[in-house]
């Protein structure tokens, strides 16, 4: 199960909305097969590992790990749990039940109709953990968050005097362009896409580009700002209205108390699985006062800057810290 996990892992960032998945086939104690699902409309982790194998008889004699349930359902490949049952695999290892309505169970009982062994629950934690934002998405019915801002040593985030000033180091940078590829959207404030007029893409790494999320309450932001550059899918958070182009939506939504619900609504009807808050700190601030975050990695810098806009405060669960060349990125769960 650890290698179906890990096999799964390969595909994130470009499965969505689908899940991470990873399958291995073992016979008389060795794997002889295993897949994981690639990309959206591709075949699933299961069929990749069956097609492995050229002499089929032999999976009658296999037992099939997987790290979540076989899907049960015709989606834009047939389901899963029909292949299983159509090659008579005897017993099947799964790392935790499937949270889509449309699975939910239903594989683990097209399996159980077809009397094959089924052992459930197998580092079902870390399975869990695998498809943190497919499970956040189904169940909680909004995007994964994850918070994300740098701070000097003395805890400012950015200057007193609305000057772009960069904190962290370039292996850092980069490391951030990695997890833009992983998740599918980012959000900035209006004061950061104004000061900063930040690209919000993965130049420093190879993938897929998120979806740019901003906040313009009365449309004040220059269209000659990189977001506006239709290089990507950008989405504009407003109380006016204004018409669509290709690359460039506006949405309408209240700048009220409830903003960041009213955000993560929007997202979750667009099947957008994931966000990352990137700034500035009343942005940021506005879903750490509602409890709205999964996850937060804080990057510290050794710089002392004496003054500055204060970086926010966070009440969480250190989980991880590493040290990326002279800057600590710390990562907290609420």
């Amino acid at each position: 199960m650890r290698r179906c996990i890990q096999l799964a892992s390969n595909g994130l960032g470009n499965t969505y909305p689908n899940p991470l998945v990873g399958c291995v086939i073992v016979k008389d104690g060795e794997i002889i097969a295993e897949g994981w699902h690639q990309k959206a409309g591709a075949p699933h982790a299961e069929v990749n590992a069956i097609n492995q194998i050229v002499n089929k008889e032999i999976l009658k004699e296999s037992t099939l790990y997987v790290s979540l349930e076989p899907c049960a359902h015709f989606g834009k490949t047939p389901p899963c749990a029909d292949l299983i049952v159509k090659y008579s695999i005897p017993k099947v290892v799964i790392g935790t039940v499937d949270p889509f309505a449309k699975v939910n169970g239903l594989g683990i009982q097209k399996l159980k109709n077809a009397e094959t062994e089924l052992i459930l629950g197998v580092l079902e934690k870390e399975s869990r953990e695998l498809n943190k934002r497919f499970f956040t998405f189904h169940q909680e019915k909004r995007p994964y968050i994850i918070l994300k801002w740098a701070k000097t040593a003395d805890g400012f985030i950015s200057p007193l005097n609305d000057k772009k000033k960069w904190i962290t180091n370039e292996f850092s940078k980069q490391i951030v362009h990695k997890w833009r590829t992983e998740e599918q959207s980012i959000l900035v404030g209006t004061k950061t896409a104004k000061v900063d007029d930040p690209q919000l893409n993965a130049r420093l790494w190879s993938g897929n580009q998120p979806i740019r999320l901003v906040l313009d309450k009365d449309m004040k932001l220059e269209r000659n700002l990189n977001l506006f550059d239709l290089s990507q899918k950008s989405i504009v958070f407003t109380e006016k209205r204004a018409e669509d182009q290709e690359n460039l939506q506006f949405e309408t939504i209240a700048f009220d108390e409830c903003l960041a619900e009213q955000i993560l609504n929007k997202l979750y009807h667009m099947d957008i699985q994931s966000i990352i808050i990137e700034g500035g700190k009343q942005t940021l601030e506005t879903f750490i006062q509602k409890g709205l975050w999964d996850e937060a990695r804080i990057f510290t810098s050794k710089e002392n800057w004496g003054e500055g806009v204060e970086s926010p405060k966070i009440n969480g669960e250190l989980v991880e810290t590493k040290m990326i060349q002279s800057d600590r990125l710390e990562i907290f769960k609420p």
